[in-house]
């Protein structure tokens, strides 16, 4: 018995393959010119010579298939079963190209069935020839099919009519559902339909604690298939005797909603999980005039574009969320169940698609994330660069290659840490300044932007920090002003300074270093914490002004981090803390990945509890408050007259590693 079959190198011809040379016989396949490489290396995977698998040079999209008298002699009377899968199945397509290669050229292949007297035509149609009808599409319907203004949709259902009307030989039509990876093994060949929505899921992971309930979108209706149940059903369907004329649903026979699926993945991903899903048909509520407005303002069009361009979603995914129609399978299945051949279900095999996609089709694989990638041969200035944080951050870009400027005020550290990355090979310009100092800061700015050009990447990290209770600081008004100047007007100025450089470019990067006591509230650090929240304010105003013109603004929410900053507070001996190698990482991630804010899951912890439960986040910081008293250099007093922290104390800073308490 002999196959011949189109798009068997796609994903479920090759599949389909495989199966087909089980039965014996030999598989002809249609295929052009520049694919025959990748039909030698599916031979092998299929373990067939070119006498079991035989390349038949042509082109759907060739009138005849691009075959010639020869070929179609060879064929004449020896191709039994004659599958075509070759198609497009891409949303995002050409109305021009669905139109050539799902009608053209399934036009073209039933002209090539009567001259080679095909025993049978299976067509592998697609679910998409139903359109958009509201309700259950049985195996038997296809005149019903509505809401075809989709090409992919329109041209899917023209190739089914095709056949119906002009088939010169019996014929079946198979209808599968969206087609994922193997159930086995989670492989899959490239990003499609529902793998889109895996990068947002990541994201989600990455950011939000998986026990923390989210709020999401029901939806409507999503059908998923792995491809091997599909190659099993269209191997078993086509070679059953006296089923000719009819049409087959190839899909899961679980009625699931986008809402369901998605939850499905994230448990997969262990990314939290949509605990309360919004019904879209609420939608229906507002007024059609009101909702066509919207869809059509220019600044929310703007908006949703580049928030599918950062998620990685092409916008014709976004059909798949209100999808309203639901298939019937129940002739497939009457046939398939004797055989043993069902759909599993999606809980048992969705942990592989992810894995597969997360170790093969990430986005993330084929980009260079690395720090050199970002910096190298880029004008970089970190502010503070020659102590603690800054020293470690301006040694990962040293050794990355960045143009490296560094601002201090101490001319001798500055020399120290010269020679320090000179030694690595990559010398760092230095400048003496003051940048609290409005005439300074102002004067530097300029000579950097004379002296280097435009700035690409601006870390304002230089800052001062004062641990002391409100109860001591009724006469210390200076300890907040102090801090204003250096913690927020100095980067302001900084930033003011060099910006319409960066905007002119439209490139750019703003990178301020907070803390977590911003979104902890930690108490003792007022002064600290409010000069440090007026910076992350200042940025997200910014961010939100130029974030369309190219120049990014990113906050970066240190833990406490052990540098001399916090040496004078011995108390800090005693608690856990991150090194300033491990805060570079975080400013490090910041420039590889140019988010709007990189903070720990326990600052974003704390500021969604303040959020959600202020009353508890102030308990909480307050038991903190309690437990630690000022220091001894806060008080004025002798070093050695601090109190060491309690066992409960350090229970508390273990369990809450890195807040400032």
């Amino acid at each position: 018995m002999n196959h011949f079959v189109t798009g068997a190198t796609g994903f479920i011809g090759r599949h389909l393959v495989a199966r087909l040379l089980r039965r014996g016989g030999t598989v002809f396949v249609l295929v052009r010119h520049g694919s025959l490489a990748r039909l030698d290396a599916l031979r092998a995977e299929w373990g067939a010579d070119a006498v079991r698998v035989v390349a038949i040079e042509g082109d759907l999209a060739a009138p005849g298939l691009g075959l010639g008298p020869q070929a179609l002699e060879r064929l004449r009377g020896h191709v039994a079963h004659l599958f075509h899968l070759g198609a497009v199945y891409d949303l995002g397509a050409t109305s021009a190209e669905l139109e050539a290669a799902n009608v053209g050229g399934t036009r073209e292949v039933l002209r090539f069935a009567g001259e080679v007297g095909a025993g049978c035509l299976h067509l592998v149609s697609s679910i998409a020839a139903a359109g958009l009808y509201d309700g259950v599409f049985t195996e038997g319907m296809f005149e019903e099919a509505c809401g075809l203004d989709h090409p992919y949709f329109r041209t899917k259902h023209d190739s089914e009519a095709l056949v119906r009307h002009e088939c010169p030989v019996p014929w079946r039509i198979y209808r599968p559902a969206m087609v994922v990876g193997e159930s086995s093994t989670g492989r899959m060949d490239k990003i499609d339909g529902p793998y889109y929505l895996f990068k947002p899921i990541q994201k989600l992971r990455r950011n939000v604690p998986a026990w923390l309930p989210m709020l999401g979108v029901e939806g409507g209706w999503i059908n998923l298939v792995p491809v091997d149940y599909v190659a099993d059903a269209l191997d078993h369907l086509a070679h059953l005797p006296g089923e000719d004329g009819r049409c087959f649903h190839l899909v899961d026979h679980r009625a699931r909603t986008f809402g369901e699926v998605i939850n499905v993945f994230c448990k997969a991903a262990h990314a939290p999980t949509a605990g309360l899903r919004i019904d879209l048909a609420m939608l229906g509520l507002v007024p059609e005039t009101v909702r066509g407005a919207i869809a059509r303002a220019g600044s929310v069009r703007r908006i949703a574009d580049q928030l599918m361009l950062d998620l990685g979603i092409p916008r014709s995914v976004l059909q798949l969320i209100a999808y309203p129609t639901r298939f019937d399978a129940s002739g497939a299945r009457a046939l398939l169940e004797p055989a043993g051949i069902r759909v599993p279900p999606l809980e048992d095999y969705a942990w592989r698609l992810w894995d597969w996609w997360e170790r093969h089709l990430d986005p993330d694989l084929r980009i260079d994330r690395s720090l050199s990638g970002a910096v190298r041969g880029r004008v970089v200035l970190v502010t503070g660069g020659t102590s603690g944080v800054g020293r470690a951050t301006a040694r990962r870009l040293a050794e990355a290659g960045a143009r490296l400027v560094i601002v201090a005020r101490d001319p001798e550290r500055l020399r120290e840490t010269q020679a320090e990355l000179a030694a690595l090979g990559n010398a760092p310009a230095v400048y003496s300044c003051d940048l609290a100092d409005e005439g300074a800061c102002g004067a530097f700015a300029q000579r950097l932007l004379a002296e280097h050009g435009p700035v690409d990447i601006l870390i304002n990290n230089a800052g001062h920090s004062i641990r002391r209770s409100l109860e001591i600081s009724y006469e210390r008004i200076h300890d907040f002003e102090r801090l204003m100047r250096v913690n927020y007007l100095g980067p302001v100025r900084l930033t003011l300074g060099l910006l319409p450089s960066m905007l002119e470019r439209r490139h750019g990067q703003v990178i301020n270093v907070s803390s977590i006591g911003v979104l902890s509230n930690s108490p003792r650090f007022s002064a600290y914490v409010a000069s440090k929240a007026a910076l992350e304010a200042f940025s997200r105003s910014a961010g939100a002004e130029v974030c369309a013109r190219g120049v990014q603004f990113t906050i970066v929410n240190l833990p406490l981090v052990r540098t001399p900053m916090i040496a004078p507070t011995r108390l800090y001996e005693h608690l856990p803390t991150i090194s300033p190698e491990e805060a570079a990482e975080m400013i490090v991630d910041a420039i590889i990945h140019r988010p709007v804010r990189v903070a720990t899951r326990l600052g974003l912890f704390a500021q969604i509890l303040h959020l959600l439960a202020p009353r508890l986040s102030q308990l909480v910081m307050n038991a903190g408050y309690e437990m630690f008293p000022d220091s001894a250099a806060a008080r004025g007093s002798a070093p050695e007259r601090d109190v060491a922290p309690s066992q409960e104390g350090l229970a508390l800073t273990r369990l809450l590693r890195g807040l400032h308490w």
